[in-house]
């Protein structure tokens, strides 16, 4: 297979979305970090309609936006696959999936706010986090799990 190459920048969810596909698929890659308040000319030249990122080029092609980047990524590399093979498992993680993208932008507001937008933005993450940990997760504190597993 050709290289791979991602370009994506630090603080984007959705680079971040790519990234760990790669590493779960064991797909050997190089990042370029873009400026976005600079953008490159490789990043304009490859995704000349949204100019965002990510873009994962792969043989001198590129791919645009996560969501199509993680399903070329499964079909092109079915090994280790992202979504389980059970229909049934697979929509339900598709429907978290959506959840995660439709609630997840509140913890950056938080992070971006003050006063009452802040504490909103808070309440808001507080309330999906729950819902992912009592509905998604069956109850598992995967929060407190975590800082348990780096604290023994």
């Amino acid at each position: 297979m050709a290289e791979i190459e991602l370009h994506g920048t630090w603080p984007s969810p959705y680079s971040y979305r790519v990234l760990w596909a790669l590493k779960l698929k064991g797909i050997p890659y190089e990042y370029v970090e873009e400026d976005l308040s600079n953008k490159s000319p490789l990043l304009l030249q490859y995704n000349p309609v949204y100019k965002k990122i990510p873009v994962l080029v792969h043989g001198g092609k590129p791919i645009c936006e996560s969501v199509i980047i993680l399903q070329y990524l499964d079909e092109t590399w079915p090994q280790n696959p992202l979504l389980p093979s059970d229909p049934y498992e697979r929509a339900v993680a598709r429907f978290w999936i959506k959840f995660i993208e439709d609630k997840g932008p509140s913890v950056w507001v938080v992070h971006r706010t003050s006063g009452e937008e802040q504490e909103k933005a808070v309440k808001d993450t507080l309330e999906m986090l729950k819902t992912i940990e009592e509905q998604a997760l069956g109850g598992r504190n995967i929060l407190e799990e975590t800082r348990l597993a780096w604290w023994t």
